[in-house]
Formats: C-alpha cells, sequence, structure tokens
C-alpha cells in the first residue's frame, strides 16, 4: 500500500492492481543496484488476502545478460521522467566502472608475467638504438672511402667528403621520424 501511495505502483479505476502494469512501473522506478540478485519467493500469504488482485502471479522475473550501454545521448534526461535516464546512467556509469577494474587487473596480470613494457624505458632503448645506428653511419665514409677511390681511381678525400655529404643528409631525413608509443 506504501508504494501505491507513493504513486510507484498505479491503481485501476476500480482500486485494483493489474500486475503487469505494477511490474513495469516497480522496474522503471527501482534503482538497478539495489535490486536482488535472485527473486524469492514471498512468504506464505495469510488466508485474507490483503489487496485484491485482478490477474493471477505474475510471470517470474528473467535475468537478462549484461551488455556494454551505448553511450548517452546529449543533454542527458532529468530527473523528473521517472528515474528511467538516471537509472540508465547509473547502469552504464557501473558498466564503465566494471569495464575499468578489469582492465586495470588484466594489465597487473600482465605485469607480473613481464609482458607489459614500461613506457620510459622503451623510449629511452629507441633513443640509444637509434643513435648507434647515425654514429655507425656517421663514421661509414671514413672506413669506406679509400677503399671505394681506389676501386674508381679518383683522390680518396673528394669521395669521403662526398660519401659524408650524402650521409648526413640521409640522417637529417630520418631524424624527422618521431617515435609513437600510445
Amino acid at each position: 500500500m506504501k508504494a501505491v501511495r507513493a504513486g510507484r505502483i498505479p491503481q485501476e479505476v476500480d482500486g485494483t492492481i493489474d500486475p503487469a502494469r505494477a511490474d513495469a512501473a516497480w522496474d522503471a522506478q527501482t534503482d538497478p543496484a539495489k535490486r536482488p540478485a535472485t527473486v524469492k519467493a514471498p512468504p506464505a500469504a495469510p488466508s485474507a488476502p490483503a489487496m485484491s488482485v485482478t490477474a493471477t502471479a505474475p510471470a517470474p522475473l528473467q535475468r537478462e545478460a549484461v551488455t556494454a550501454p551505448a553511450p548517452a545521448a546529449a543533454g542527458g534526461g532529468s530527473s523528473f521522467d521517472g528515474g528511467k535516464a538516471a537509472g540508465a546512467n547509473f547502469a552504464q556509469a557501473r558498466t564503465m566502472h566494471e569495464v575499468a577494474k578489469a582492465q586495470k587487473a588484466r594489465i597487473q596480470v600482465q605485469r607480473l608475467k613481464d609482458e607489459v613494457i614500461d613506457r620510459a624505458n622503451a623510449l629511452a632503448m629507441v633513443f640509444k638504438l637509434a643513435r648507434q645506428e647515425r654514429d655507425s653511419w656517421v663514421t661509414w665514409p671514413a672506413r669506406v672511402a679509400g677503399q671505394m677511390a681506389a676501386e674508381i681511381g679518383i683522390d680518396p678525400h673528394t669521395m669521403q667528403t662526398l660519401l659524408e655529404t650524402y650521409v648526413r643528409a640521409h640522417l637529417n631525413e630520418l631524424a624527422d621520424v618521431k617515435p609513437e608509443f600510445r
């Protein structure tokens, strides 16, 4: 009777309660987090019913699988719409919270298994490897210029100067590439 007086359950004109409408109204105005996990059978009713009901007992409730909610529409719902938007927003927030907790737990397990690398360490490693490769290329013309000049019959200094010029130009092009770790 308290739910009828509060307006949570609609009454028919003759004072009876339609179970289907009452269940729908109750579900629409109940916080999903406060719903019981299982539906228990009500205790045995006294011989004289407190309210008259026009239909038989309602069908048992069935739990549906929880799926990730779609993002809320712009503007959202107000608190004056019967609680439907507030319940949906709460359910979405609760789902997002649970997804975030699951992702955090997965990352922690990956860290324990040494499957996750630290971004700062990865950047330092890439920088170190790139510097080693650059240093190798910078010293390469001095190592090979004499041999190449002898093979084609030109001055070794001219060959080294040309090689250094082109190697440095190429290294300058490669310096524009920046590693992106997301």
